[in-house]
């Protein structure tokens, strides 16, 4: 299964985006530069699913633009590089842990997919080699596991300090900029921000149109900048030590 995603579209905008499931809750985008027909997946931990895409609309695979090690984002690396003799690149503070990596990549490293440029976010916390994919001209941000629609990840390597820097980073981005996170966490991400802000106006008319979305089998995501810093718990927090107290919240809740 792919999904279309609606973008707003520019005279800038090079850059179309698709929305590939996989597993039971990631996300994997394939990225097609209109200019060139350059690709890229971003993610890829199952290759199955990427290659069955690909291949029904044949196209071959150029690029794929890794977030951080974990084999639920990494896993497909070596089948697809196999298949398609792509190049792999992601975070050269990771590459020890990056499967097939060909290019590592540091703050404000930019990288061409065709005619598109990514700046790349380096972006600590949930991995200590976590960067996120900034593409400026199409207002989209690839951010794996740093920031999920009302949530942020786990902190398995990272400090609450080193996260909040992070978002501090992302929240300086334009409200215009569409949030493309790994993972289909929406609804239960917001079922307890409810529980910290539940007079937040906002995020009841969020989860409104989520929990509409999931009854349909529909993605919630991408998702603006603009709507997470109005109903993100964790981004509204305002200092490392509150982030800290709602996650530890949010682990326990869960």
């Amino acid at each position: 299964m792919l999904y279309a995603i609606k973008q707003h579209k520019s005279p800038e905008t090079m850059l179309n985006i698709e929305l590939i499931p996989a597993f039971e809750d990631n996300y994997i985008y394939l990225l097609t530069d209109t200019e060139t027909g350059t690709t890229a997946i971003v993610d890829p931990g199952d290759a199955t699913p990427v290659q069955h895409v690909l291949d029904e609309r044949g196209l071959t695979l150029d690029y794929i633009l890794n977030t951080h090690h974990h084999g639920d984002h990494t896993g497909g690396n070596q089948a697809l590089k196999k298949r398609y003799g792509c190049t792999i690149i992601g975070p050269a503070a990771d590459k020890h842990r990056i499967p097939g990596i060909d290019h590592g990549t540091k703050e404000s490293d930019i990288v061409s997919i065709g005619d598109s440029k990514t700046k790349i976010l380096e972006t600590h916390g949930h991995t200590m080699g976590h960067i996120c994919f900034w593409f400026q001209d199409d207002r989209a941000l690839f951010c794996g596991d740093t920031l999920f629609s009302m949530s942020t990840g786990r902190l398995f390597e990272g400090t609450p300090e080193d996260m909040w820097a992070s978002l501090t980073k992302i929240s300086a981005l334009p409200d215009d900029t569409m949030i493309y996170c790994a993972h289909e966490y929406t609804e239960e991400n917001g079922e307890f921000c409810l529980t910290v802000e539940p007079n937040n106006e906002d995020l009841k008319a969020r989860m409104d149109e989520v929990r509409q979305l999931r009854a349909q089998d529909k993605p919630t995501l991408p998702v603006s900048l603009a709507t997470e810093k109005k109903t993100n718990a964790m981004l509204r927090a305002g200092s490392a030590t509150r982030y800290a107290a709602i996650r530890k919240m949010k682990d326990d809740w869960d």
